[in-house]
């Protein structure tokens, strides 16, 4: 069964992140995908200090949240990373974590490579498409596929739940949740190459 995890870098639990997550993922539990919700409120991700060590360990040295939230991208098909607009970025929190999951993937020998992924962001006004590229590099550096949607993955909305009236950046998640869905399940089983 396609299993898709959905990362929510928001601080805010129940926010407007979380709910615009919630409907990309209910598209892949819709499409028979078995789909996870990982809210980043609450939980300590501490920021990667470039010790390499994990080249060495296999594991980050870190001891916090991070490492369990790794193990289930690991055991994933496809990754949602969704966060709200920070200052035109993507939150310290979710930051945090694809820095140490990049180098622990890349130390034990590029675990994400061809799983499919990506991203949401919401904002109030503006500063969406900086969010969204910081968060698509992630995935393009990491070998992952892409897939796209009706329009760019972004919503709008300030105050808990104003995303819920935004119909075009619902819509955008949910055809983006079916996207994503379908791509893994279309690689299930392809043997697919490995880069150098």
């Amino acid at each position: 069964m396609v299993k898709v995890v959905g990362i929510s870098g928001s601080p805010r639990a129940g926010g407007n992140t979380e709910l615009l997550l919630s409907e990309a993922l209910k598209a892949v539990e819709e499409g028979g995908g078995e789909a996870e919700l990982i809210s980043l409120a609450g939980r300590e991700i501490k920021p990667c200090d470039a010790c390499l060590s994990c080249n060495r360990r296999k594991v980050c040295r870190i001891e916090d949240d991070m490492q369990p939230i790794f193990e289930k991208m690991r055991a994933s098909n496809g990754i949602i990373l969704a966060s709200p607009v920070y200052f035109g970025s993507a939150t310290p929190q979710i930051k945090a974590l694809i820095d140490r999951a990049g180098y622990l993937s890349n130390a034990l020998g590029r675990v994400l490579e061809n799983k499919v992924g990506g991203a949401l962001v919401v904002g109030r006004r503006a500063g969406h498409n900086f969010a969204l590229a910081q968060l698509i590099f992630f995935f393009l550096h990491q070998g992952m596929i892409i897939p796209g949607s009706s329009y760019w993955n972004v919503a709008f909305g300030r105050e808990r739940g104003e995303v819920l009236r935004d119909s075009e950046g619902l819509k955008t998640a949910r055809n983006f949740g079916r996207k994503l869905y379908w791509l893994c399940k279309a690689l299930e089983g392809i043997s697919q190459p490995k880069l150098e």
